[in-house]
C-alpha cells in the first residue's frame, strides 16, 4: 500500500493528520562541544584562560609580576605592562622570544602576535 494513500486513510479514520515519528538526532557529546564552543566563541576564550594561567612561566617572575596578558583576540595576544621602561624592553628585545614560547606552547594559530599597551 502507498505511505501517503495509507497516511491519508488513516487521516480520515482518525480525523486528524498522521504524526510520522521525528528522526533520532542524537549526537555524542564529545562531537557537540566543540562545535559548540566555537559557536559562542568560547574555545578562544578557553585558550585565553591557559594563556593567563601560564603567563608567568613563560615570561618569568620579574615580568609575570609588572605585566598581565588581558585578552587574545584573533589571534593577537593584549598584554597590559605597568611601566613605559618594561614596555621597551618587551617590545624591542623580548618580543620575539615570548612570542616563539607562546607558540610552541598553545600553537601558532593561536597566538600570532603579541601587542604590548602600557596602562
Amino acid at each position: 500500500m502507498n505511505a501517503s494513500l495509507r497516511a491519508l486513510a488513516i487521516a480520515e479514520w482518525r480525523g486528524l493528520p498522521e504524526k510520522f515519528p521525528s528522526p533520532d538526532r542524537w549526537q555524542e557529546t564529545a562531537d557537540v562541544l566543540p562545535k559548540l564552543m566555537q559557536r559562542l566563541g568560547l574555545k578562544e576564550r578557553l585558550h585565553e584562560t591557559e594563556i593567563i594561567d601560564a603567563w608567568s612561566k613563560i615570561v618569568g617572575d620579574f615580568i609575570a609580576a609588572h605585566s598581565a596578558p588581558v585578552a587574545l583576540r584573533e589571534g593577537i595576544l593584549y598584554v597590559r605592562v605597568l611601566q613605559p621602561a618594561l614596555h621597551y624592553e618587551l617590545e624591542q628585545i623580548s618580543k620575539a622570544a615570548i612570542l616563539r614560547k607562546l607558540k610552541q606552547r598553545f600553537g601558532s594559530k593561536t597566538i600570532r602576535e603579541i601587542k604590548f599597551r602600557v596602562g
